[in-house]
């Protein structure tokens, strides 16, 4: 779990730190001044609205590039198998486009998803994709063959809620706005601490206080974002249910729970990004930065309803 979290925060923070070395090197050689200041001394001497403009675009850049080309870096990084509904297919690939299509007309969806599975031993699902009407579901080689069909189809219906939910859009724009604070808030307090040194230490000293009140902000930022992806598991526990019925989506998170730790020896090498896809979270050793809620919360809020 702590593998993960530090690969999600360290891809996100590279992003933003990448960006920031750019802006540098531009600044430096155009002779443009990126000090975001307005020559007087305290806080007042910061052009905040220029550098909430500089701030809503690097947080938003990278967010919506992650979210263009998310369908094919999850195809890619998960050796996924995109299955064609009109080609010939076995009995359980077809099984799986139909329980897709089905469902995704059951939610309104106009267009279907791209169907896949993936060679795993883990059981688990995930969707993504920038819009509906791009969207992948996929599932684990050892979902089909360790659940039932009951609780395969409380699996899918949970993940086409996503789709229906946007909740891919919706991640990315909370992204986006968690981003922009981290750049602004860094390069306030970069610039006070810089103010702190001699002048001719003072670039130095600000290009490195960026970067670490960067990462400062973007771990506390990461809890925001932890928090919305555990209620969107909620939301889409309770879609699912409305889908595909609220035993058969019962029965899969119990599924899931009863090869929770099997899955978590099968699935070390798992990219971050991927994991808070997915519909089976790992139990949380750190809480607050946990993408999903703890199974037995979610089945007794389905029990509730």
């Amino acid at each position: 779990m702590a593998k993960r979290i530090l690969l999600f925060l360290l891809t996100n923070i590279l992003v933003l730190t990448t960006i920031v070395i750019v802006w540098s090197i531009i600044t430096s050689v155009t002779g443009i001044s990126g000090s975001f200041e307005n020559g007087a001394g305290g806080l007042e001497g910061i052009n905040y609205g220029t550098l909430l403009l500089f701030s809503l675009l690097v947080g938003f850049i990278g967010s919506f590039f992650s979210l263009a080309i998310s369908r094919w870096i999850a195809k890619k990084m998960m050796n996924v198998k995109v299955l064609d509904p009109n080609a010939s297919l076995s009995q359980q690939e077809r099984a799986v486009v139909d329980k897709v299509h089905r469902l995704s007309r059951a939610a309104g969806l106009m267009h279907m998803p791209e169907v896949g599975i993936y060679k795993s031993g883990e059981v688990n699902a995930f969707a993504t994709g920038p819009t509906k009407k791009r969207s992948l579901v996929a599932v684990s080689s050892g979902l089909l063959q360790q659940l039932d069909d009951n609780a395969t189809e409380g699996v899918i219906a949970h993940e086409i809620t996503h789709v229906a939910n946007g909740d891919m859009v919706t991640m990315t724009l909370l992204q986006g706005i968690v981003n922009t604070f981290v750049v602004f808030l860094s390069r306030v307090a970069a610039i006070l601490v810089s103010r702190l040194v001699r002048s001719e230490l003072e670039f130095v000293v600000r290009f490195a206080a960026v970067i670490v009140f960067q990462i400062l902000f973007s771990i506390l930022g990461s809890i925001v974002v932890s928090a919305f992806s555990r209620y969107r598991e909620y939301r889409a526990d309770h879609g699912g249910a409305d889908l595909a019925g609220r035993d058969k989506m019962i029965h899969a998170l119990e599924s899931l729970k009863s090869r929770t730790g099997v899955a978590q020896l099968n699935n070390q090498n798992d990219d971050a990004a991927v994991q808070t896809m997915k519909i089976n979270g790992k139990s949380a050793l750190i809480t607050l930065f946990s993408s999903h809620p703890d199974i037995d919360d979610r089945i007794k809020r389905l029990e509730q309803k």
